[in-house]
């Protein structure tokens, strides 16, 4: 100790001062998610340090003076929701080698919030009308320094809080009225390794070692197998690597796999994969956007929907829809953006009808490529947009200043691409217009006329029939932050989302128009997301721990049929 530099020795002896005067608040307290990122410093961070956080009490000289230790995922069980899916924190660094560390140091304003999930639901007057509720009760803290946690919330009635089983299935009713059946679905881009080394710009703040594959790929299958989801939604799965090597993993965890790799010599599709003991395959459905007779679709993005039965807790006849797609990213292109989503809308439409003419539930998971509370994601949760006006480079959101000002056109698409303003097969439509007697015929000339002037001022007009509702809210609550869901050297923002048909008493889902769902989903809870401070306190996204630039996405339904 004594041979190494001075501002070593004083960096060591300040980070135990300074922790040992306050570990009982970070090691010992339990910390709501209401308090989630506190501005509390240690001498040499760059940034404010995430609440909760677990540090050792052994303390160690800071990662830069020796090799990082391995990563080493925490459990956590989705039967107690108490999760601690972990992070860990970036190696300090100094502008010049002659220059100290800082010592001042950043007291906490207020205590720590100590308040159990009974207690928070006192916040029902929050942005979070749906009763948010954190698990914070008997959470372990991990034995490496450094880590951040996403804590795992669930939703709960306004009158009162959910209990917290410890069995899962002893929660799910089963009575004459409602038959229920409780899953989880998780999104999750996980960079293809062609992307990522044709983009290598996105990612001069990685230190090289970790873009490789072969470091890569053991710690996304090991955050798989962490977050155990009875449903993966998969974007960007490079082609050989899923036949060599992600398939068989996944495969023998108890998934059954389905694949569409994107058209044209891009090696990257869409995976979903489901658990054969919660499910079984009704059908699967690829969709590709490519469309060689029309100019408008000349890019290579795909979908899948998948029709998957649940095998118990369920009428025989109950169905769940998941669709997954990656829409093109050019901000440039919302025209394209816009018809590929209607093009997996009317798939959608096509799959997911019951006999009686309604739709089981839905799930829509995918990287969308737009930002929350743009146009075209205005138009999957409110179920209609009108884009008289407006401009090509303004749908997805993803540019402050777009560049593309040239207007949509009306209509978006050719009539010959088969599919109404409305977002379903025309033939399907044409079908269900004879059967209500909608169709119009004999009319006279005036009246045809009257007819065709209506339907041009409705043509800028999309609309599809499904009620969704976002799982996340992509700003916190409590200070207005945003989610983010990407990070990486160029931007830090949301554009990865898992929709779903909400049920009428779901708490968590926005009002609506009545839907036409038997039943639906109810969101019982989600694994909670982080702010752009947060991730760059652990370099950003990909880290030694985190091998994707996406971040999963993961929540708990409840099937509900009447």
């Amino acid at each position: 100790h004594s041979m190494l530099p001075r501002h070593v020795q004083r960096l060591g002896r300040d980070w135990i001062t300074h922790w040992n005067g306050s570990q009982i608040l970070t090691l010992n307290s339990p910390v709501s998610s209401y308090m989630r990122w506190a501005g509390h410093y240690p001498p040499w961070a760059t940034f404010p340090l995430p609440i909760p956080a677990d540090f050792s009490t052994n303390w160690r000289l800071p990662p830069v003076f020796g090799p990082w230790r391995q990563f080493q995922n925490s459990s956590w069980h989705l039967d107690n929701y108490i999760q601690s899916s972990c992070f860990h924190l970036p190696n300090p660094s100094m502008k010049s080698e002659g220059e100290e560390p800082l010592t001042k140091k950043r007291r906490l304003d207020s205590q720590h919030d100590t308040s159990t999930p009974d207690e928070e639901t006192n916040f029902s007057n929050q942005k979070e009308a749906s009763c948010l509720s954190v698990a914070q009760s008997e959470v372990k803290h991990s034995s490496k320094k450094g880590t951040i946690k996403r804590n795992w919330e669930y939703f709960c009635q306004q009158s009162g809080t959910m209990k917290i089983s410890e069995n899962k299935e002893s929660d799910q009713s089963n009575t004459e009225s409602e038959a229920t059946f409780d899953f989880t679905v998780m999104s999750y881009n996980i960079l293809s390794q062609n992307l990522l080394e044709d983009n290598s710009h996105l990612y001069r703040h990685c230190r090289q070692q970790l873009l490789f594959w072969t470091y890569r790929f053991p710690n996304i299958l090991q955050e798989i197998k962490q977050l155990d989801a009875d449903v993966l939604c998969l974007q960007e799965v490079q082609e050989d690597h899923y036949r060599t090597e992600i398939k068989s993993n996944l495969e023998s965890l108890g998934y059954h796999c389905e694949y569409k790799m994107r058209t044209g010599r891009k090696p990257d599709g869409c995976a979903i994969c489901f658990k054969t003991s919660k499910f079984s395959l009704i059908s699967s459905n690829p969709v590709e956007f490519f469309r060689r007779d029309i100019p408008l679709l000349d890019r290579d993005n795909i979908g899948l929907v998948l029709l998957l039965q649940p095998r118990f807790h369920c009428k025989t006849n109950a169905a769940i829809c998941i669709a997954n797609t990656h829409l093109l990213y050019n901000p440039r292109r919302g025209d394209i953006k816009l018809t590929q989503l209607a093009m997996l809308l009317a798939e959608i439409a096509n799959v997911a009808p019951r006999k009686d003419g309604s739709f089981c539930p839905i799930i829509i998971c995918g990287d969308f490529n737009s930002v929350p509370g743009s146009p075209l994601y205005r138009f999957i949760k409110e179920g209609k947009l009108n884009y008289e006006g407006l401009a090509i480079g303004k749908v997805s959101g993803q540019e402050q200043f777009p560049r593309g000002q040239r207007i949509l056109p009306i209509p978006i698409w050719p009539k010959k691409l088969g599919i109404s303003q409305n977002c379903v097969y025309e033939i399907k439509q044409q079908q269900k217009e004879d059967n209500t007697g909608e169709k119009l015929e004999g009319a006279n000339l005036d009246n045809t006329q009257e007819i065709i002037i209506a339907s041009e001022k409705l043509s800028s007009k999309l609309q599809h029939h499904f009620k969704l509702s976002s799982v996340y809210s992509h700003y916190f609550p409590e200070t207005g932050i945003p989610e983010v869901t990407t990070c990486h050297s160029r931007s830090a923002v949301t554009v990865d989302y898992i929709f779903y048909s909400a049920a009428n008493d779901d708490t968590a889902a926005q009002t609506g128009e009545e839907d036409s769902f038997h039943g639906g989903l109810k969101l019982l809870g989600r694994l909670a997301l982080l702010t752009e401070k947060d991730l760059w306190t652990v370099n950003g996204l990909p880290n030694e721990n985190n091998s994707s630039d996406h971040l999963p996405l993961l929540a708990e339904f409840r099937l509900i049929e009447r």
